[in-house]
């Protein structure tokens, strides 16, 4: 099975690059998504993380408040480690579990977006990454009109990722999300192609290895 993981920094488009590549007909899975259900209500993680910040820290049905832990991990690195050490692991774990179902069903092919892949060091469970730029004017642009975060926040979620321009010279593949989805578009498709090629040459291999044996 051929794995590709997609990821870059805050507010670049990671997951409008994840979805035009599902359209194309990937199968995608999203780390963050998993992360979610890892600290559901009654969830190990959700426990701990009630253990750690209190009721302050959970909306009144129980459920964590995201937009205000966010907030506290963002200003504080220690919060942050803590966290990621108890969620990046659950992340990381199901993540394999999946995709050893997805190859035992045959899919030959997974992308998965993981937007911290290099700080966490799984870049090496992946055979390619495609990293996904933007300039940051852009980042901070979205992250205030999506998410609607304050100029402190925004600076703390960018210093708490690895410099962008690392991450690029890192990748096996770049999305320039800069401009308009057009542009976008054209570049996820030639990857596509390329990722295409990769996946049939490699069946073909495995098919003549097949062939020759006694």
């Amino acid at each position: 099975m051929l794995k590709i993981a997609i990821t870059g920094g805050a507010g670049t488009g990671k997951s409008t690059v994840a979805r035009m590549f599902k359209e194309l007909g990937a199968v995608v899975l999203d780390a963050d998504q998993i992360a979610r259900a890892a600290a559901a209500v009654g969830a190990p993680a959700w426990r701990e993380l009630r253990r750690l910040y209190g009721e302050d820290y959970f909306n009144p049905d129980g459920s964590l408040n995201r937009a205000k832990l966010a907030q506290r991990i963002f200003a504080d690195p220690e919060a942050r480690r803590q966290i990621n050490a108890l969620i990046h692991p659950l992340v990381a774990q199901e993540l394999q579990e999946k995709v050893a179902d997805l190859e035992s069903q045959g899919v030959d092919l997974v992308m998965v977006e993981v937007p911290l892949l290099f700080e966490t060091g799984r870049e090496q469970a992946f055979d390619g990454v495609i990293v996904v730029s933007a300039p940051e004017a852009e980042q901070i642009r979205r992250l205030k009109s999506r998410d609607h975060r304050g100029d402190e926040e925004i600076q703390g979620i960018l210093q708490a990722q690895g410099p962008l321009a690392d991450k690029v010279s890192r990748a096996d593949y770049v999305v320039d999300n800069g401009g308009g989805l057009d542009f976008t578009q054209q570049q996820v498709q030639n990857i596509w192609t390329q990722l295409q090629k990769i996946r049939l040459t490699a069946g073909a291999k495995k098919v003549s290895v097949h062939h020759n044996l006694p």
